[in-house]
């Protein structure tokens, strides 16, 4: 199969035209991992036609964040794409994507969208939702996957769409891991060796609080383990229901940690069913 790669919003129109039945977009920022290729796949299954972005975008990047070292490997990107298949990959300038400057109106997060992350990243999600949003209405797809390990933006593209009507459905798709457990992640490669094994602490935290069953014991356990680990510096460490909002007692529950490791911020997320016998 042929990947045709596109830069501008006029060509990918015409290449979107030709793509029958439905269409799946996988929304990158490049720098593509076996969990950007567990999405493309995923979306493989569930589509006709795959469409790829690769856009570092500016809009969710605070001012003391890692925009310009973000990695941009755009030749292995594409090499990526072919090897699974995509049909079409739009990779934009920041020309191309703002031609008329950072734009004045944006879509804001609301109140979901300052807790967590927000908290920690002001503006992150109105720059992450603002994105989107054009990348939908300007690629016209039918389905998109999201990581459930970014798992506030996947809640939160979920209920831009659902609230904006955008006619788009939105999937999420299991955190792909390391065999020892940590997620992937295009900033792990910042880390050092040191730092990657104390990284580990973050996924061995969810694991040890997903095996407890009431809310008190998941956040002992989990702190337990994190306060354990050498080089690690938690910024947030939060149980609630699957919406992001007060945990129940019983049921179905997420737990979400952010941590610095060195200079580099990683975040994971489990399921957790309290109450389970």
């Amino acid at each position: 199969m042929i990947t045709e790669v596109v830069n501008t919003r006029a060509d990918l129109a015409a290449a979107r035209k030709i793509l029958p039945g439905r269409v799946a977009v996988v929304m990158t920022m490049g720098a593509l991992h076996e969990g950007h290729r567990e999405l493309i796949r995923v979306a493989r299954a569930n589509a006709d036609h795959v469409l790829v972005t690769i856009f570092v975008n500016p809009l969710q990047f605070g001012p003391n964040e890692d925009f310009d070292k973000y990695p941009r490997t755009l030749d292995s990107d594409l090499e990526a794409c072919r090897a699974e298949g995509v049909d079409l990959v739009f990779a934009p300038s920041r020309d191309e994507m703002y031609p008329h400057g950072s734009p004045a109106v944006t879509v804001d997060a609301g109140p979901l969208g300052t807790i967590l992350e927000g908290a920690s990243r002001p503006g992150h999600f109105t720059g992450m939702l603002t994105v989107v949003a054009k990348l939908f209405l300007l690629t016209h797809a039918d389905l998109t996957f999201f990581g459930e390990k970014d798992y506030q933006q996947l809640t939160l593209v979920k209920r831009m769409a659902r609230d904006l009507e955008i006619p788009v459905e939105v999937r999420g798709v299991p955190t792909v891991r390391e065999s020892d457990g940590l997620a992937l992640s295009s900033r792990n490669r910042y880390l050092s060796p040191a730092e990657r094994a104390a990284a580990l602490a973050l996924s061995q935290a969810l694991r040890e609080g997903a095996a407890q069953s009431d809310p008190e014991s998941v956040l002992a356990a989990a702190t337990k383990i994190l306060a354990s680990g050498t080089g690690v510096r938690v910024d947030y460490l939060a149980l609630t229901n699957p919406d992001l909002g007060p945990a129940p007692v019983t049921g179905p529950a997420r737990l979400l940690v952010a941590a610095r490791v060195g200079s580099t911020r990683l975040i994971d997320n489990v399921a957790v069913e309290l109450g389970a016998a």
